[in-house]
């Protein structure tokens, strides 16, 4: 089966542990069973993302978007605005591991 969008949670032992991993992948897994999404989109515990000084992380496929997820608020805003709406939530990404995307800077308009 192939995913619109697919998740991993670093649930790793080390770093990532410390900051319960787990709420936000329960979050993402309930949320989208209650949504009808999870034969569109799938959000799968991981072990080491080696993304250890950034922790704890979150990966989203196709686009390979790099998040530091620390509530199951976070969560939700991504699951809204990523896994289901497309757009990346800029203020929740690892600026460090996204090198080539386009941030907008502060200088630029707000899209209308």
């Amino acid at each position: 089966m192939r995913y619109k969008r697919h998740g991993f949670v670093c649930t790793n032992l080390s770093s990532c542990a410390k900051h319960e991993p787990e709420k936000v992948l329960n979050h993402f897994k309930s949320r989208l069973k209650e949504l009808g999404l999870q034969k569109d989109i799938r959000v799968n515990k991981s072990g080491c993302l080696d993304g250890c000084a950034y922790s704890p992380t979150t990966v989203i496929y196709p686009e390979g978007i790099w998040y530091r997820l620390l509530t199951e608020e976070d969560a939700e805003r991504v699951l809204q605005e990523h896994l289901i709406g497309g757009k990346p939530v800029e203020d929740l990404m690892i600026r460090e591991l996204n090198v080539g995307y386009p941030f907008k800077t502060q200088s630029e308009p707000a899209a209308r």
